[in-house]
């Protein structure tokens, strides 16, 4: 049987909030079999306790935020994409503030985080939303679609008019099947334009965003030191984004998801659009973890190296 997945240890960590500036405690603890990914408001006198799904997701402006009777936590995407990377099917996130923290900018802290916690496998069948007819959302020229496919496999193509991002590829496929999301996806980070930061700043947005936890760029080149982790590092990480915002439906997909120009909104809007059709997908699961698609058959001795 293909196994569900929590962490085996309660791990923490400290970090910023990318819009708020604030410092941010975040807990990743042990969840029971069909639990979900639940988020936490620990800071609060009665903590409130969000599960991720569809209709939990209020915001997605600038980030992916969930939301439960008028309390929210912002930027859950790293964090998501990371246990959709990582096969993590049940979680107990804990966060001190609005947001989770904004770390390096990329999903790799998370991952690490995760890691060191241990996965641990429990005795419940992990259960997959299988994609069986093609859905698709659209918003001008912009395009989010998933069509069935036997396993988990992806093609972004962002479109850039700026001379750094010109330079790398603004086009990628990828099929998990073949690749390691921690070893290709995981360290992409967030990327920003030094005008829109201004901007932004100006009205209270980003004031914890620096040269530590994103990419930032001016009318012609990235103006870190260190420059990028990946060729491709910028249409990586809108995958990167797109796997945490796709994983919020609750289960991992077995489909094939297609984008141009996609983004949080689009993203979400695809999911609705697939759960309003019934007909469009069924719930999974494999008794025999060998008729499992390659990609999802985990082995915890192997698969972090």
């Amino acid at each position: 049987m293909l196994k569900q997945r929590t962490i085996k240890s309660i791990v923490k960590a400290v970090g910023i909030g990318l819009h708020s500036g604030r410092k941010v405690e975040v807990t990743l603890q042990p969840a029971a079999a069909n639990t979900g990914i639940v988020f936490c408001r620990t800071d609060l006198a009665v903590p409130v306790n969000i599960p991720t799904s569809v209709t939990s997701i209020s915001d997605t402006h600038l980030a992916s935020v969930l939301e439960k009777d008028g309390t929210k936590i912002s930027t859950v995407e790293h964090l998501m994409s990371a246990c959709a990377g990582l096969g993590i099917d049940n979680l107990y996130v804990g966060v001190t503030a609005e947001e989770v923290p904004i770390m390096d900018g990329s999903a790799s802290s998370f991952v690490f985080l995760l890691q060191s916690a241990g996965i641990n496998e429990q005795a419940a069948a992990k259960r997959f939303i299988k994609v069986t007819q093609p859905v698709e959302v659209r918003d001008g020229d912009k395009l989010a679609r998933l069509e069935p496919h036997f396993g988990f496999k992806l093609k972004f193509t962002i479109d850039f008019h700026h001379p750094a991002v010109d330079k790398t590829g603004q086009e990628l496929e990828v099929d998990f099947a073949d690749i390691s999301y921690v070893r290709e996806i995981a360290r992409a980070r967030t990327f920003g334009f030094m005008h829109e930061v201004e901007m932004m700043r100006e009205l209270g947005l980003v004031q914890g965003g620096s040269m530590d936890n994103a990419i930032v760029l001016d009318e012609y080149r990235v103006l870190n030191n260190d420059g990028l982790r990946y060729d491709n590092e910028f249409v990586k990480h809108k995958m990167l984004d797109a796997i945490g915002d796709l994983y919020v439906v609750g289960h991992p997909l077995l489909a094939s998801y297609i984008a141009y120009k996609s983004g949080h909104s689009l993203n979400n809007a695809l999911l609705y659009e697939l759960l309003a059709r019934r007909d469009a997908y069924e719930v999974v699961t494999f008794s025999d973890q060998r008729a499992a698609p390659r990609g999802f058959t985990y082995d915890l001795q192997t698969e972090f190296s």
